[in-house]
């Protein structure tokens, strides 16, 4: 891709888009927990065309249509949103030290995606997802390293800190 082009998408991620890091509770996980890093794009309606084109170019992820007439351009998963978010990091101006820490997390769930990882090392990710948040502005989180730390205490899946 030519650099423009990338200099060009990593604006509009700086400015329409989202870089995010979740806790998401998983009945059928073992540790009861998933990390999901996503990238998400947003438009009018209207204009979902250029959500479709970008699309084309970065060549992961959905475009949606929400019930509030938005578009969404949604990247989900650690090798699609590694990809991205290292050829877009160079360009990055406000969400470049986001980017930095959810492609972190990218490594290290690449390296994992196919094993079982301990809890403490689910606690140890859910600590950088807890610093990724910093960088949003989410009103509705609840769900943080003390969450599942809670959750693996309960389930004696670690010890707990009396």
């Amino acid at each position: 891709m030519a650099e423009t082009l990338l200099a060009y998408i990593a604006g509009f991620l700086d400015g329409d888009g989202c870089i995010m890091a979740q806790l998401v509770k998983r009945s059928g996980y073992v540790h009861g927990y998933q990390i999901r890093v996503s990238i998400v794009f947003y438009q009018k309606e209207d204009r979902k065309h250029f959500l479709e084109w970008l699309k084309g170019h970065l060549k992961h992820g959905y475009v949606r249509v929400r019930n509030d007439q938005m578009a969404e351009y949604t990247i989900v998963g650690y090798q699609p949103v590694y990809e991205v978010l290292t050829k877009l990091l160079p360009y990055l101006q406000l969400k470049q030290v986001l980017a930095q820490k959810v492609i972190d997390l990218c490594v290290k769930g690449i390296g994992s995606s196919y094993q079982r990882i301990t809890p403490q090392e689910l606690l140890a990710r859910a600590t950088l997802v807890d610093e990724t948040a910093k960088y949003n502005y989410s009103k509705k989180r609840t769900t943080t390293q003390a969450t599942v730390k809670q959750f693996l205490q309960t389930h004696h899946l670690v010890p707990r800190n009396d």
